[in-house]
């Protein structure tokens, strides 16, 4: 059943209705607590922008601060409550619309719901002869401390014969295995954000020119995530040029680009909380000169190879490995490394240039939850994961035994990849990414 929300979005509530009952079967009784993030100051009475937390929205698709989800399998009186703030028509004035307890039912699909005012009153109550409470434990440290409070409220009446939880379970195991695997609904909307930050990356690299600030580019591409219907970034963005491209999370974004250097761009929309994460590095003045180029195409070489192993049945490091072996093999070709390549690898002498991994989890969060390795071992990809594939070289100025030339270059392509049953997927394909279709959409920019 299709409901629209309090800001207007379609919700199917049977998506939800499902998620919620799939956890609760794996689950087996005991109550799940979640919260929602809590509204963090900014400065005086100015709050930072608020946004739910991942695993509560995946639950519950519920926008608003202040509320909290019980899910207790086999209550009669219904098993998905929703603690949260009710209607108040002064507050509203001030503060924008809220769903209310009666939103939360009727649009939001809870069984019951109450006041967030009441949650003392009501929730030790729920928590009352229960075996197990599954919940996040240090992730929001001040509901933790509300959350024993509780515990300790109901262990208190043991002689009245009521008895507290008497085990706490992580839910962060049941609970982000179900994220890990993308649901055809949750892949539109990344599909969708990879489109959204890939028109913002294409029109920063058209509006960009030597003697622009950082910043002005990064103001392009947040005009386009807004256009397509991004709140904000799924996280800040990195605008680097020249040797700010060799800070791997560079987000100052204030220095002028000069003709001459590269501009490396990490950034991605989030469309209804799933992220996209792309990275793109460019030419300021629209044209690679020799060296660049050199680098440049023995990392477009690895991302290919990398993503050619994206497959399902394959393990989780069966990319990287694959990426740094060809960035290996091209800094030799260069000269920026000496020696065997296999001895390389072994003694990660090509770590100077190349710090990191290839790829994360992707999703909800941009270093999205799930597991990388199962009982010591990598993890095989399976149809519904997706990834980022990112390889990248730094070579940072001033090293007296790298020629001059390759001094500040630094360059990264990352692109978002579904897992699919015959191969994979780039949901970020609309990126431009070859030498010669980045100068020719720059040149189209002029």
């Amino acid at each position: 059943m299709f409901l629209f929300t309090k800001n207007g979005t379609a919700m199917d509530k049977t998506i939800y209705q499902k998620r919620r009952r799939d956890l609760m079967q794996q689950m087996g009784g005991g109550v799940a607590i979640v919260p929602t993030a809590p509204v963090r100051n900014r400065n005086r009475d100015v709050d930072f922008p608020f946004r739910a937390d991942s695993d509560f929205y995946y639950l519950t698709h519920f926008p608003e601060p202040e509320a909290v989800a019980v899910l207790i399998p086999g209550r009669t009186h219904g098993e998905y409550i929703l603690f949260c703030r009710d209607k108040n028509p002064d507050k509203e004035i001030w503060e924008g619309r809220r769903a209310g307890l009666e939103g939360a039912q009727e649009i939001y699909g809870a069984d019951d719901a109450f006041p967030i005012e009441d949650i003392d009153d009501i929730l030790p109550g729920l928590l009352e002869n229960r075996e197990k409470v599954f919940y996040s434990m240090g992730r929001h440290p001040e509901f933790d401390v509300q959350l024993m409070h509780w515990v300790n409220e109901v262990r208190a009446k043991a002689r009245n014969g009521v008895h507290a939880p008497g085990e706490f379970v992580n839910l962060d195991h049941l609970l982000h295995e179900m994220r890990l695997i993308k649901r055809p609904e949750e892949i539109k909307l990344m599909r969708k954000a990879g489109k959204v930050s890939a028109r913002a990356h294409r029109r920063a690299m058209q509006a960009c020119r030597p003697g622009m600030m950082e910043y002005e580019v990064e103001a392009e591409l947040l005009y386009e995530f807004k256009k397509g219907g991004s709140p904000f970034p799924a996280y800040p963005p990195i605008v680097g040029g020249g040797a700010n491209a060799c800070i791997l999370h560079y987000t100052e974004n204030s220095d002028t680009l000069k003709d001459g250097d590269l501009l490396l761009i990490d950034a991605g929309a989030e469309i209804d909380a799933y992220a996209a994460d792309i990275t793109r590095t460019f030419p300021v003045n629209g044209r690679y000169r020799g060296e660049q180029k050199a680098v440049y195409e023995i990392v477009l070489a690895a991302q290919h190879a990398a993503i050619d192993q994206v497959r399902a049945g394959r393990h989780w490091n069966e990319p990287h490995d694959t990426a740094v072996r060809v960035l290996v093999q091209g800094l030799v070709d260069l000269k920026l490394l000496k020696g065997d390549i296999d001895g390389l690898l072994e003694n990660g002498r090509y770590k100077r240039f190349y710090m990191h991994r290839t790829g994360h989890w992707l999703g909800m969060d941009v270093h999205d939850v799930g597991d990388y390795k199962v009982a010591n071992d990598w993890r095989l990809l399976e149809p519904g994961m997706v990834l980022t594939v990112e390889p990248g070289l730094y070579i940072a100025g001033g090293a007296r035994d790298i020629p001059e030339s390759f001094w500040n270059i630094g360059i990264r392509i990352e692109d978002d990849v579904l897992v699919t049953r015959d191969g994979h997927d780039v949901l970020s394909a609309d990126a431009p990414k070859t030498i010669d279709e980045i100068e020719a959409l720059m040149r189209s920019g002029a």
